[in-house]
């Protein structure tokens, strides 16, 4: 359903003045649309379900250019769409595979892709491709999670500042930290290394050299094809970012290519899921207790029995450096 008119005038815009509003009632189904959005550079004005949509006044009140709608299109939901004269509504789709099946999760998305070119008659989005090229993708080849929290900080500086950003690595780091001073963050870390520091504002992908820091309003998700999601939904629990809940998704995903790392910080965030972690051949490395401005974290998973390696934030530096180089000799014989 379309409005010539209001299409030809869609066109005129800019991808990040399209605002698109996403109304389905399977979470699943709502993090695939709000991806898929975020992939074509278009601003998600939000993600909810419909009676959520009815609940949140403020949404009525914003233009809407185009509906992507995944729920019953009964006489309510056509009075809304009809009253926001929107360009575009794309009612139905099929179900989302999970994010961890990356090519028919990739294939799925390439369809609706085409299914929003076609309506909007924008050909130009199949250029926005999900992903980068061959060489991009697999410009990684380990990830690095970093869990910290109180006294954090100098640690997560230290051992950026004496790895080499030339290694094959992503960094993530899920640091407890104040919602209002999470942005200074990067600038702390960046200083006197070539780490390209950044908290995560929308799904992207790894890149070797980056250090992405969780955010602390929204959950993220890894998947196997190396992309970081940026879910509409805050984390739960006591802890945010959640740093178990990040270690087991990572460590299900990444397996033997993981290196988990848990430095400076109070309570035991990270140490709830270690068997699994185990289980999936994923280093767990902690920061030495002794050395740590905040003991309680990197103790709980010395306590564990789980932990490979405790060392200065220096000497962690050092052992990622000498394994990635002991793999790359062993993988090459």
């Amino acid at each position: 359903m379309k409005d010539n008119a209001r299409v030809l005038a869609l066109r005129q815009k800019n991808n990040n003045e399209i605002k698109v509003l996403v109304v389905a009632e399977d979470h699943r189904q709502r993090v695939a649309f709000s991806d898929t959005v975020r992939s074509c550079g278009f601003t998600l004005v939000g993600c909810v379900s419909w009676a959520q949509w009815q609940e949140k006044s403020e949404l009525s009140n914003v233009d809407i250019d185009i509906w992507l709608i995944d729920s019953d299109y009964d006489d309510s939901v056509a009075t809304a769409t009809t009253a926001s004269k929107s360009a575009a509504v794309l009612v139905g789709f099929s179900q989302a595979p999970y994010l961890n099946e990356a090519q028919q999760y990739a294939k799925w998305q390439r369809k609706l892709k085409r299914k929003l070119a076609k309506l909007l008659a924008l050909p130009t989005l199949l250029d926005t491709a999900a992903h980068k090229s061959d060489d991009a993708e697999r410009s990684w080849q380990y990830v690095v999670f970093l869990g910290a929290s109180m006294g954090g900080p100098s640690a997560v500086k230290e051992f950026l500042d004496n790895v080499p950003a030339t290694l094959p690595v992503c960094i993530l780091l899920a640091h407890h930290f104040n919602q209002t001073m999470i942005g200074t963050l990067p600038r702390i870390l960046n200083r006197h290394n070539d780490w390209r520091c950044e908290v995560i504002a929308s799904s992207q992908r790894l890149r070797a050299g980056q250090c992405l820091i969780a955010p602390i309003d929204k959950q993220i998700v890894c998947d196997s094809a190396g992309r970081v999601i940026l879910l509409e939904q805050a984390w739960s629990g006591e802890y945010k970012p959640a740093i178990g809940q990040l270690l087991k998704n990572t460590s299900d995903v990444y397996g033997s290519d993981l290196i988990n790392i848990i430095f400076s910080g109070m309570g035991n965030d990270g140490s709830q899921y270690l068997d699994m972690v185990q289980d999936n051949n994923s280093q767990l490395w902690a920061q030495d207790p002794s050395l740590s401005a905040c003991p309680s974290q990197p103790q709980a998973i010395i306590d564990s029995g789980y932990c490979g390696f405790v060392g200065s934030p220096t000497d962690l530096a050092k052992k990622l450096t000498d394994y990635i180089g002991e793999r790359a000799a062993s993988h090459s014989r």
